[in-house]
């Protein structure tokens, strides 16, 4: 039942494979074994498309109409009447041409796409300071403008037009990667804890399978009572220059209760039991299986003398 179970869940992360780009799901599938006409696009890249989309529309598609002009052409402008109203700020003037049926296109800038300000088709700007010729000039044309106070608060633009989307997108990409992952130990797992080991320590007293639980396999306990007295009584075997076995292989078909077995050995020893599976220390990314063995013997260490068991190590070396 294990390796079947293994068969499935490698399938499975071929399946859900998100560096796998075009992954053609063909055979006995749900489709009837019809290939489908376009690739499996993993949903990390859509979203990354998606967002690059929206920091390009952000700062080149959003458009200004907006000219800066200097300021002797500002005033002829004025003067002409083809500027009717203006804004004055600290900075610039910014003078607004009514045009009828024009669409507003412009949005305050730093903000784009996220916090839109619109304004008329068309503008000018130029940079200058209020003198008093200047107001003269627009009273006489009998324009309006408005004085603007400096009211840009540059840490809400930041947040807006960075820490926002990235913040979402981040959030967005992790819960996918969790749901990709089925939440314990899977694909959106291994991206966040890549060197971790997927291994839960049975502390002692807590694994409660005993030889008598196990049944059919008489040859095979009688041979692991020296290895259970050994991990109960050290000192017996030390004291006569013994060593304890560096491992045992366990061989035999699925279903046999060769898990069963090395957790009888870990109950009737009284020792902490860690269960990890083979192909957890195969991985896509270069230096994760190594790192996972470090990982799980630093904790079989510290908890030391306890019991390793690798269920499926056909994985690793391709053959029982």
């Amino acid at each position: 039942m294990s390796d079947s179970r293994n068969d499935n869940n490698n399938k499975n992360n071929k399946q859900d494979d998100p560096f796998n780009f075009f992954n053609f799901s063909g055979g006995n599938g749900g489709n009837g074994g019809k290939r489908p006409p376009f690739p499996r696009i993993p949903v990390w890249a859509i979203l990354l498309a998606v967002f690059a989309g929206m920091v390009i529309f952000n700062y080149f598609m959003v458009t200004r109409s907006d000219s800066l002009i200097p300021f002797s052409e500002f005033k002829d402008r004025i003067t002409s009447g083809e500027i009717t109203r203006i804004e004055i700020t600290s900075v610039y003037f910014t003078g607004y041409v009514d045009s009828a049926g024009e669409p507003d296109t412009t949005a305050q800038p730093g903000l784009g796409l996220f916090v839109p300000q619109p304004r008329p088709a068309k503008t000018y700007r130029t940079a200058g300071l209020l003198t008093e010729d200047f107001v003269r000039l627009l009273d006489s044309v009998n324009l309006t403008y408005t004085v603007i106070p400096e009211q840009r608060n540059f840490i809400l633009d930041f947040i807006l037009q960075w820490v926002l989307p990235f913040g979402l997108f981040f959030l967005m990409w992790r819960f996918l990667m969790k749901r990709m992952g089925g939440g314990t130990g899977g694909l959106g797992g291994s991206i966040f804890s890549a060197g971790q080991t997927r291994s839960a320590a049975v502390e002692e007293g807590k694994v409660t399978a005993r030889f008598a639980d196990v049944a059919g396999v008489d040859e095979a306990k009688e041979e692991l009572v020296e290895v259970v007295d050994f991990l109960k009584f050290p000192k017996k075997y030390t004291d006569i220059g013994g060593k304890i076995p560096r491992g045992v292989l366990l061989v035999g078909p699925p279903g046999t209760g060769k898990t069963l077995l090395a957790r009888a050995v870990a109950g009737e020893a009284g020792v902490p039991f860690f269960r990890i599976s083979g192909s957890d220390f195969v991985e896509m990314f270069v230096g994760v299986g190594a790192s996972r063995v470090r990982d799980l013997f630093k904790q079989a260490r510290e908890k030391a003398p306890c019991i390793i068991f690798i269920d499926e190590l056909d994985a690793i070396g391709k053959s029982r």
